[in-house]
């Protein structure tokens, strides 16, 4: 069971990492070319961990900045709640 599980785990990373080269764009790989990147993924293991490591660019979504959230205030600090009494 235990190897059965190790070996289902590693062909899921295989074939994620596959996908994932093939559907990243061009601009988006770093070091090595496409073509190579897709032969490194085939290695079982380490190219997949490679892949996931040092492949791809990872950039954190772009949005506007948020607003700082007000910090929380007990009922005896908000005047709002203390107009009402």
């Amino acid at each position: 069971m235990g190897k059965a599980l190790l070996v289902v785990v590693v062909a899921v990373l295989a074939i994620y990492s596959l996908f994932d080269v093939v559907a990243t764009p061009r601009t988006s790989i770093r070091s090595l070319p496409k073509a190579v990147w897709i032969l490194v993924v085939l290695v079982p293991v380490l190219g997949a961990i490679l892949w996931l490591l040092f492949g791809k660019v990872r950039t954190r979504p772009a949005g506007p900045p948020r607003a700082p959230r007000p910090p929380n205030r007990g009922p005896d600090d908000d005047p709002e709640f203390l107009r009402g009494l």
